[in-house]
């Protein structure tokens, strides 16, 4: 009878280190799972960083442009170019010359 328990007891451990092993081996796989997912998107996250810096970039780039329009803008020049083009006016003593194709 007590080898009976003995068997008995062994044969549940046996199993027992079975369901750990299994376990353990499911963990391993999930935890390999998600690490491939997560490396996945830290290449997508920084290809969008990447992105992002360069419309940043583009942005400041037109706001560096909207400025110096701003600052033409309130010059003599430009006041004059746009009274020239848009308003047909000219400066005294000017001559004006148009195609007569026009």
């Amino acid at each position: 009878m007590a080898r009976r328990a003995a068997y008995r007891k062994r044969r549940q451990n046996k199993f027992g280190m079975f369901l750990v092993f299994i376990v353990v081996v499911m963990l391993t796989v999930v935890v390999a799972v998600r690490g491939i997912e997560m490396k996945a998107k830290l290449a997508d996250n920084r290809q969008r960083e990447a992105e992002l810096e360069a419309q940043i970039a583009a942005e400041e780039e037109r706001t560096q442009e909207i400025e110096e329009m701003e600052k033409y803008s309130e010059t003599l020049g430009y006041t004059e170019e746009v009274a020239k083009e848009k308003l047909g006016l000219v400066n005294e003593g000017e001559i004006i010359f148009r195609d007569e194709s026009h």
